[in-house]
């Protein structure tokens, strides 16, 4: 049996029909086709497909649809904003924090959120934001020099 709901992501609004068991994971790539979000262990262990919900990081693999209508999804593809890439896209490409990219989207997406109700972060505090995300190409430190520069040229008015 299908339920009808509408979605809102990436500020456009979206109406479905989706068995219950359906996650959201499986909506974002299969139905809405953004395959930024990624499928990764689909145990909610290693963060690949974390994407935020009224701005607060969550695992898409774990979380049904049906339980977010009236609220902001957001995945990679709507980070950056009126064609403009945010601070954290250009820094991790600056500074090579991409490796294969698997883990990026969601490093990305759990580092935005902590920009966003902290904008000067320090060390410990972006380690802790970004720990529910696993990487096994870059061993983090890159990751964690983009989010720092991210939050400078965030907080720094522009000169």
């Amino acid at each position: 049996m299908k339920h009808l709901i509408t979605l809102r992501v990436n500020r456009q609004t979206y109406e479905l029909a989706l068995a219950a068991n359906k996650t959201l994971l499986e909506v974002l790539r299969e139905d809405l086709e953004l395959s930024g979000t990624k499928h990764g262990c689909e145990l909610g262990e290693c963060g690949a497909c974390t994407v935020l919900i009224d701005g607060n990081p969550f695992l898409s693999c774990l979380t049904l649809p049906i339980e977010l209508q009236g609220k902001e999804i957001t995945t990679v593809e709507g980070v950056a904003a009126d064609a403009e890439p945010h601070a954290l896209q250009t820094a991790f490409a600056e500074l090579g924090a991409s490796q294969c990219g698997y883990c990026t989207p969601g490093m990305m997406l759990a580092a935005k959120a902590l920009l966003e109700r902290n904008p000067r972060p320090n060390r410990e505090e972006i380690k802790d934001a970004l720990a529910g995300n696993i990487c096994r190409c870059t061993g983090y430190l890159k990751i964690i020099e983009a989010v720092e520069l991210a939050a400078r040229r965030i907080s720094e008015p522009p000169a």
